[in-house]
């Protein structure tokens, strides 16, 4: 199947608000959005994701799911670099900006734990993470001055099923974390977060990647034994751990189901 690429469209108002423009990210003090950021129904230009029938297209969420809990909680951490989010080019699927690691398709579906499920459409999704060697854009951190630099970083609204998909490489580590991603939901205009949250990853997806030659110059996690010594995830991660499949040389898929009350 072609790629296709993301195609930006003046979206109707409903009357509501839900098709305005992102707002200010509340106390956090990020711009209001401006541009044409990504809707709902600009998602059938995007590659894997869209309101489409399961036996034509399958991107792993095609069964209903049978339950759901409230995504915990976590710190946004030392380099969230809000002020993106004023940035109509972060309306994006691809968010490596061309830099080299084995490829990770990040696969989220937003569902309503008060409505047994039901996906969210039209919600704002913010992913973050540092590149293979662990450095994050935006931020001077040690070893490394990353300021005005925006890899791995990127915005999406979630389509009719409450799905985005962002492409980027699979993350690399600093000291003291384990391999992780950073995320928050924007269910409404006004900017206000709904949840601030991160997911883990298998440990043995992990040990492969880093074990690869793009990686290999990094090597091995031995600043955490476990996920459980985590200082994020030591009070538990099964909501946050995606189901993950790939290898190496083909790249990853993580998806994961991200459960907010609306």
């Amino acid at each position: 199947m072609s790629q296709r690429s993301i195609v930006l469209r003046p979206a109707p108002s409903n009357g509501n608000g839900r098709r305005a423009f992102l707002g200010a990210v509340g106390a956090f003090g990020a711009a209001a959005l401006v541009g044409r950021p990504l809707r709902a129904q600009d998602a059938d230009s995007i590659e894997g994701i869209g309101c489409v029938d399961p036996s034509v297209y399958i991107d792993g969420f095609e069964t209903p799911l049978s339950s759901c809990a409230l995504i915990p909680q976590e710190t946004q951490g030392p380099y969230p670099l809000l002020s993106v989010l004023s940035n109509p080019a972060m309306v994006r699927r691809d968010i490596t900006e061309g830099r080299p690691g084995v490829p990770l398709t990040m696969r989220l579906k937003l569902v309503d734990i008060n409505a047994n499920c039901a996906p969210i459409a039209d919600a704002g999704v913010y992913v973050w993470h540092c590149d293979k060697d662990g450095v994050y854009s935006g931020y001077q951190q040690p070893g490394a001055n990353t300021v005005g630099q925006t890899f791995c970083r990127g915005l999406q609204y979630t389509d009719c099923n409450g799905e985005v998909a962002f492409d980027t490489m699979y993350p690399g580590w600093y000291a003291g974390r384990i391999t992780h991603v950073h995320f928050q939901v924007y269910l409404t205009t006004g900017g206000a977060v709904t949840a601030t949250s991160q997911n883990a990853f298998p440990p043995a997806v992990t040990q492969a990647v880093y074990a690869s030659s793009l990686y290999a110059a990094h090597g091995q996690n031995t600043s955490v034994a476990s996920i459980a010594q985590d200082n994020v995830f030591s009070d538990g991660y099964a909501l946050q751990m995606p189901t993950v499949t790939g290898d190496t040389t083909t790249g990853y898929v993580a998806r994961l189901a991200i459960g907010v009350a609306r």
